[in-house]
């Protein structure tokens, strides 16, 4: 007789930390409230559900009556809550004792609120290295779901991943169950009957298990899903179709797992899911993979090749980009210096600051993945810096000091105050890679370069239109348009976006850069000076910090005739939205950050940004030509690729017509009164 398989369904519902509250309640209206509502029909219907725990916290205090609906689950054991870090960290890349700091506070979180007892873990993106098998070990968890493809990669056939395996690390273990890429393409992509008919099919193979975890939003929120999934019904008909089979029964992983016996020992690589293996690799790689996938798929082999097709790791995404490296390094800096706090100045609110740093999305990019949205740059910032200005305060650092954090070979230099911090990074251009207000909690240098992405390739690739009655596209396989795209906008800058960059553009037409050195750091002035030889000429570059001020002067000396530009790219928090203005001298507005900007012989011009709550304001020490414009970058995500502006581009530009020749820019930090 056939024995039924056990669908072990776990859903995994995230919102980035920091996300705008418009996002938050179409999500909640659009996936977590109507997913919620029609489970809790089938009380019967067991399935897993992880909860991040920003958005739990979110959920609480804005849909109180839904929370008590999954409470009420909870109770009656239709569903088991899963663990994780709770500001949905990737273990991989924070410390050890963070890992089992956030693990623990999901963990409290989930017993005191709901009432549940925590077993098993999501791990955050599939990120799989054995070194987290401690921490979740340590952290009581007795289980966690990973991909099928993370056992392929041990030589595992399919045919055996139909249960849980145990590993260990330091000989602590924990059981491995792996997530079936089949369903995890299926639901709720293909028709229900479809998904059940498969469902029974691995029942008539006598496998044990179909073992799905993945994400909620796929349930309502990515492109045609809602209409597919609950307004033409997709969810109930799956659902009663299961309960309807007898080929089909559901169960919690704790069950599951609770009347089953391992099946033996493991030891799974360092990987993640196929797609983020891809997504990890630098554009030339990543093309070069691309190409040797769909090789591999023409000739049939691919199912049979694939776990030896590995791509990248996720810490790759700290060697693609530099922004995201530097603001990783930040993070560990300052986890260190938290750690190294007598145990009572480690208080809960700058142990929340740092975990709230610690969340996945603005530290990666893929077909999700926040790197490329600076709203989720500025949520790790802001706690950065909310968590260092109180670590200063308590435990003061030097007022300049020079290292090499982002471990790039290339030294910075930092200056600092209570009010503003500068970050000069010591290479050829001496210009700012960070410029923190810490009274406004905001890093204006905060900005994304543009860079070549492997996914270009798509962007000449027409839209496939879906066959009737074959279900809907996976956003995997969309290729879809949110803004019109053409080829200047995704052509790579030529240099790093920072602030006060150099350009030196010649009569003849001719741009060239500045190699600046490096001269004398001199802390009871909080300047430094950077010389650079210059057509025979010399150019040197002071830059000095007091208090809420930034001077950079520049002195030309026996440069021939042509032009001088510094370029600012300043992250502004309002972006191309309403709220960001300039502000002229005699108080007009021209325009938005937006829009172009070009004002002729100008000494004075203010930034003034209602969601920063303050104002740069930027005055030079004789006029000078001002050119402003929107910097974007090109990136895609689930519902197509997209134009997002990413800084306030400003150009000063004067003429060299004099032996010696000096002139001083100051950037001032105002806040709101």
């Amino acid at each position: 007789m056939t024995q039924p398989v056990s669908l072990l369904l776990g859903v995994h519902a995230h919102q980035p930390a920091g996300n705008f509250s418009s996002v938050l309640e179409a999500a909640h209206e659009r996936c977590y409230r109507p997913f919620l509502h029609v489970l809790h029909r089938y009380p019967e219907f067991r399935f897993a559900a992880h909860f991040s725990g920003w958005l739990l916290d979110w959920l609480l205090a804005h849909h109180p009556q839904d929370m008590a609906l999954l409470k009420e689950m909870v109770a009656r054991g239709q569903v088991e809550l899963f663990g994780a870090g709770d500001c949905e960290p990737v273990l991989a890349a924070i410390p050890q004792r963070d890992r089992i700091g956030q693990i623990n506070v999901l963990t409290d979180k989930l017993q005191r609120r709901f009432g549940a007892r925590v077993e098993g873990a999501w791990l955050t993106e599939r990120v799989y290295i054995p070194t987290v098998v401690p921490a979740l070990a340590d952290c009581g968890m007795k289980y966690v779901t990973v991909d099928d493809y993370h056992f392929l990669c041990t030589g595992k056939m399919a045919d055996e991943l139909d249960g849980f395996y145990t590993t260990e690390e330091d000989g602590q273990p924990i059981d491995l169950f792996p997530i079936s890429e089949q369903l995890r393409y299926r639901l709720p992509f293909s028709p229900a009957a479809e998904a059940v008919a498969y469902l029974e099919s691995l029942a008539r193979e006598g496998h044990h298990a179909a073992v799905y975890f993945d994400d909620i939003e796929k349930f309502g929120i990515w492109p045609e899903t809602y209409e597919w999934v609950y307004e033409k019904g997709w969810l109930d008909q799956f659902i009663e179709g299961v309960l309807a089979s007898p080929l089909i029964r559901t169960e919690t992983y704790r069950d599951f797992h609770t009347r089953n016996t391992t099946r033996g020992i493991i030891y799974l690589p360092t990987t993640s899911y196929i797609e983020m293996n891809e997504w990890t690799l630098p554009a030339k790689a990543a093309a070069v993979y691309d190409d040797l996938v769909e090789r591999e798929k023409r000739a049939g082999r691919y199912e049979s090749s694939k776990p030896f097709v590995r791509g990248g790791i996720w810490k790759n995404f700290f060697m693609r980009y530099p922004e995201s490296n530097w603001m990783h390094k930040r993070m560990l800096a300052l986890s260190d210096r938290l750690a190294a706090l007598p145990s009572g100045g480690r208080t809960a609110a700058l142990t929340d600051h740092l975990y709230r740093a610690q969340a996945n999305d603005a530290y990666w990019h893929g077909l999700f993945g926040g790197l490329y949205l600076p709203h989720l740059r500025r949520e790790v910032y802001g706690n950065l810096l909310k968590l260092e200005a109180a670590l200063d305060a308590v435990a003061p650092r030097p007022p300049l000091a020079v290292g090499d954090p982002d471990f790039d070979g290339v030294r910075e230099l930092f200056l600092g105050n209570a009010d503003v911090q500068a970050v000069v990074k010591l290479d050829a251009h001496a210009a700012l890679c960070e410029l923190d207000a810490y009274g406004l909690a905001h890093n204006f240098g905060d900005v994304l370069t543009q860079r070549a992405e492997h996914y270009y390739r798509k962007l000449n690739v027409a839209p496939l239109a879906a066959e009737e009655g074959a279900g809907i596209a996976s956003a995997h396989d969309r290729v879809a348009f949110k803004d019109a795209i053409g080829p200047a906008d995704v052509a790579p800058d030529a240099r790093p976006r920072r602030l006060f960059a150099d350009a030196w553009h010649r009569l003849d037409g001719e741009t060239a850069w500045p190699q600046y050195a490096a001269g004398a750091f001199k802390a009871p002035l909080m300047n430094a000076v950077f010389t650079s030889p210059l057509d025979g000429g010399e150019i040197s570059k002071t830059i000095t910090l007091a208090g809420r001020t930034l001077q950079v002067a520049y002195r030309l000396r026996n440069v021939p005739g042509g032009r001088f530009s510094v370029e600012l790219n300043l992250a502004m928090p309002s972006c191309d939205g309403y709220t960001g203005r300039y502000i002229l001298a005699d108080g007009s507005i021209p325009c938005g950050f937006g829009q172009a900007l070009d004002l002729a012989v100008s000494q004075r011009l203010t930034l003034d940004d209602r969601v920063l709550g303050g104002s740069l304001v930027l005055s030079a020490s004789r006029p000078v030509d001002i050119k402003a414009r929107p910097h974007y970058t090109v990136s895609q995500s689930e519902a197509g690729f997209e134009k997002i502006m990413q800084a306030a581009c400003l150009t000063f530009s004067w003429p060299i017509d004099a032996v010696v020749q000096e002139l001083t820019f100051s950037l001032e930090v105002l806040a709101d009164q």
